[in-house]
């Protein structure tokens, strides 16, 4: 069971407290973009691929249009000493799509394909992968994902939506078996990670068997209950502590960044429980961790657990 690669989610603070609370079996980056490891803003783009030696196995996300670049950041990657490349096809975000990447490449199978060789190239032994959607406006099995699967990459993750769907109706968990069975002829080697609004970790092994996918992916589902791995029901007071835990890592991880980047995970540590959202939304008006430690200290003056 892995996390997803979510943007401006899947950071350093964010992974080392999934270590603290349960960690998945392999972890994701944030996505970054192929030509900005070459641009005048680069070492932004490299502290954002930052990661300790207990994250492993972690795997670095990218997305762009040009090939070349993205034989150039295979070996970038490669040299910072990842366990995997991805490559990602499937982000319905109209500026990542403007460029022509993203799931705008679901509708250029060409280019896909001249990527992902490219990549290859680039990255030597170290594995390649692709996170995509099942198609564009409409499910596309034969025209997408049996491209992909012919180029012979290590591991291939679907969300089970179109890119018009992007994260509303329903997920299309029973077009699974199709991709497994084209995935047995075309590519027998090719690991198949299922993705799409799973809710507990238990709900993700029911998956799995049932659908005969080699893995879940969660991203919300984390983001919305830390403890997903673990599947702990933590104390109140630890919920309480972890926040104050993760602002304090956010912030010696990143010492010039805005604090307010760090409040998007406090729903996910305060919920279910009396007051917690009159704590959240004291908590969203704070500046500084001083500040946030004074609320949640108020907090547990008055709370009786």
């Amino acid at each position: 069971m892995v996390t997803a690669p979510m943007s401006g989610v899947s950071n350093e603070a964010f992974r080392l407290m999934l270590l603290k609370h349960g960690r998945p079996d392999v972890f994701w980056t944030e996505f970054v973009p192929v030509n900005g490891l070459f641009s005048k803003g680069k070492k932004a783009f490299i502290r954002t691929l930052k990661f300790k030696e207990a994250e492993r196995p972690i795997i670095a996300q990218v997305f762009g249009t040009n090939p070349a670049l993205f034989e150039k950041a295979a070996r970038v990657i490669k040299g910072m000493k990842f366990d995997g490349l991805d490559i990602n096809m499937g982000c319905p975000d109209r500026d990542v799509e403007k460029q022509g990447a993203g799931a705008a490449l679901i509708r250029n199978p060409d280019l896909a394909k001249q990527i992902i060789r490219a990549t290859k190239k680039g990255a030597g032994n170290m594995p390649v992968s692709v996170k995509t959607r099942i198609g564009y406006e409409k499910e596309q099995i034969k025209e997408w994902i049996q491209v992909l699967l012919k180029e012979k990459i290590d591991v291939l993750t679907v969300h089970f939506r179109t890119r018009n769907e992007r994260y509303k109706p329903l997920v299309h968990w029973e077009l699974s078996s199709r991709i497994v069975k084209l995935r047995n002829r075309l590519s027998p080697g090719t690991l198949i990670i299922g993705n799409g609004d799973v809710k507990s970790l238990k709900e993700a092994h029911v998956l799995a068997e049932k659908t005969g996918l080699d893995g879940i992916m969660i991203g919300r589902g984390v983001l919305d209950n830390p403890w997903f791995f673990s599947e702990k029901s933590p104390l109140i007071r630890e919920r309480l502590s972890a926040v104050v835990n993760h602002a304090k890592i956010f912030v010696k991880l990143n010492k010039s960044g805005n604090f307010n980047n760090v409040k998007k995970y406090f729903k996910g540590y305060l919920s279910d429980f009396s007051g917690a959202r009159s704590l959240r939304d004291s908590l969203m008006r704070v500046k500084s961790i001083t500040e946030l430690k004074d609320v949640i200290d108020d907090f547990k003056n008055k709370y009786k657990e």
